[in-house]
């Protein structure tokens, strides 16, 4: 996702800075398709999890591109498990790079932007961060986390003319599924195995054929691009942001038992 919604990016004739925390190889590709196509695009090794990294990071980017006018925090990692067997390494690793990461980001970026009197803030939530997935649940309470900061950060920072948004993806077909940490423990587990591995059988379904990143890149370009933007955007598989729009209207048992059903939990 993150390399899709670069090149977008790059079709804009945006200068790029790419934040990552693991492969230097698929990071320094982005980079080199970027500087190609002329643009100037620069990769920092960030992890996103620990302010005073994170700061230093944003620091360095200020100094070699003079300022930030749009911030898109996409991190993200997924762990597959019950919540009653997840470790506190495992709700320690969810929770710092999903949601304390979206939380340094803007901590480190917003003192320039203030100073501008502009800017806008993207934060990559989750069609998980409107309802709760079954064996995906600190991933939820993640995104979750993160629609109620941007709901309150946006009203903050109104006042200097910075644009706050919450980007809801679907699935979508990325390496994010043969990524995702499986708890052992859960996988194991007399009473919760059998169901959690029919659960996670139905969700890399879905994200395998999910939808192509460029969809995702796309829909945030908008974003960017548009003097007042909505929000909150929806992306994906119509069903799914269908279903998710529906949660508005539909009585909380008719959810969960939907649920339910979908993810084969007898």
């Amino acid at each position: 996702i993150g390399k899709a919604i670069a090149l977008r990016f790059a079709e804009m004739g945006a200068n790029i800075a790419i934040l990552y925390a693991g492969n230097d190889e698929a990071a320094n590709n982005v980079r080199n398709q970027l500087t190609e196509k002329g643009i100037k695009a620069h990769a920092y090794r960030c992890n996103v999890g620990k302010y005073e990294e994170t700061e230093a990071t944003v620091q360095k980017i200020i100094e070699e591109f003079g300022g930030i006018d749009v911030l898109i925090n996409n991190a993200g990692i997924g762990i597959g498990g019950a919540l009653e067997l997840a470790t506190e390494e495992e709700v320690n690793i969810q929770m710092n790079t999903n949601f304390f990461g979206v939380v340094n980001m803007c901590k480190a970026v917003l003192p320039s932007m203030r100073k501008a009197r502009k800017g806008k803030i993207i934060n990559i939530s989750s069609i998980g961060g409107v309802m709760g997935i079954p064996y995906q649940g600190f991933y939820s309470a993640s995104k979750f986390a993160v629609e109620g900061y941007s709901e309150a950060l946006a009203l903050e920072v109104h006042p200097f003319h910075i644009k706050v948004c919450v980007v809801e993806p679907g699935d979508f077909n990325t390496g994010f599924t043969d990524n995702r940490n499986i708890s052992e423990q859960t996988r194991l587990d007399a009473d919760y195995g059998e169901s959690f591995l029919k659960s996670l059988e139905i969700i890399e379904k879905e994200e395998r054929n999910g939808c192509h990143p460029r969809k995702l890149g796309a829909a945030i370009c908008k974003i960017v691009e548009c003097t007042n933007p909505p929000f909150r955007t929806k992306v994906g598989p119509w069903i799914q942001v269908l279903f998710a729009k529906s949660k508005k209207w539909l009585p909380d048992a008719v959810m969960q038992y939907a649920l339910r059903i979908f993810y084969a939990i007898k």
